[in-house]
């Protein structure tokens, strides 16, 4: 959400305030400020459009976070937390016959680390069975060692590694940014987690402000989309959020169930729920028929689009119509699952 503070000299400075639905905005803006885009991000006409909202909102936080991308190295740019990257970092194309062994002693030289692939435990196999793996790196620094290392071929990065049977394979690295987590469009507006969605099976290359373009021009009305990363290792999930200004696109991103995530290489065909949240009381009863505890029920029906605590879900769903509603509850990493009801 949007507050201000004052200055040493008392004059009232805008900023994000801090918000549990939309973690890391406030942190991302000033990171892009400090870090700059590095990467693709906003074509140079949005980017100024965007900027100049900003400025008539009297954002200057988000002016400098939003602006031109910085035609810096990716390696020199940093953040106020020191952090730029996370420690998780994907490789592909590698060698069909290279093992865990291989691939660790390719990498070594940057830093400690592990080596993980899906699965991989299950599988108990030496090998990554689809020619693509993680480096779990210790330090964060050994990520940009690794970067320095590169060389670049049309945005992307590579390394030569060896098999036993390939010599200098060129494999691709592909770093994560962590201020490519969080994008705001439109500052202007506030985040209500009431008009989020959720968006599931997020291509895990694809930037927040890449997903807040797509789903602008979908729907318009996007002000907010992040990123969903795991708290260790700052990584994307696969999963994402975005915000909408006005009730109209929410409704059509909803009703539409699923998008066409089309972006560069990604073509990718992916679910959007609403944004279930955990701590919200009924609307029909106010914690009135429940002992005032939070609803567990969100139906996601547009005739709807409210929270229910059991016994007013029961009620409200008996009627004619709305017996055939399903239930959305909230389950683990945000992500939106519908649940049978039981009938008493």
């Amino acid at each position: 959400m949007l507050s201000f503070r004052k200055s040493a000299t008392g004059e009232k400075i805008f900023c994000f305030g801090k918000s549990p639905f939309f973690p890391g905005v406030e942190e991302a803006a000033v990171a892009a400020g400090a870090a700059g885009a590095g990467s693709p991000s906003v074509p140079a006409d949005q980017a100024q459009d965007v900027v100049s909202r900003l400025s008539a909102a009297g954002l200057s936080m988000c002016v400098s976070a939003l602006g031109s991308p910085a035609r810096s190295s990716p390696v020199s740019a940093g953040s106020e937390h020191g952090e730029r990257f996370s420690r998780k970092v994907f490789v592909g194309g590698l060698p069909p016959d290279i093992d865990e062994d291989e691939i660790t002693s390719s990498f070594r030289r940057f830093g400690p680390l592990v080596v993980d692939w899906p699965h991989k435990a299950e599988s108990k196999s030496y090998f990554p069975p689809k020619g693509y793996a993680f480096l779990l790196f210790q330090d964060e620094s050994s990520v940009a060692a690794l970067m320095e290392a590169c060389i670049t071929d049309d945005d992307k990065l590579y390394l030569c590694v060896s098999s036993p049977t390939i010599r200098d394979k060129p494999v691709q690295i592909r770093p994560w940014r962590l201020a490519d987590a969080d994008f705001v469009l439109d500052a202007s507006m506030p985040l209500d987690p009431r008009k989020t969605v959720f968006v599931g099976g997020v291509p895990r290359p694809l930037k927040a402000v890449e997903l807040a373009m797509i789903m602008d021009r979908l729907y318009g009305g996007v002000c907010y989309a992040g990123i969903d990363t795991d708290p260790e290792l700052k990584y994307p999930k696969g999963a994402g959020r975005v915000a909408f200004s006005n009730q109209q696109s929410y409704i059509a991103a909803i009703s539409a169930r699923f998008v066409q995530l089309q972006h560069g290489d990604i073509d990718k065909r992916v679910e959007v729920k609403p944004y279930v949240l955990d701590d919200q009381m009924c609307d029909e009863c106010a914690g009135a028929r429940c002992g005032s505890k939070f609803a567990p029920f969100f139906c996601a029906n547009v005739t709807c689009l409210q929270y229910y605590c059991e016994h007013c879900w029961a009620t409200i769903h008996s009627r004619p119509g709305r017996e055939f509603h399903k239930p959305l509850v909230k389950e683990g990493a945000d992500r939106p699952r519908a649940v049978p009801f039981r009938w008493c």
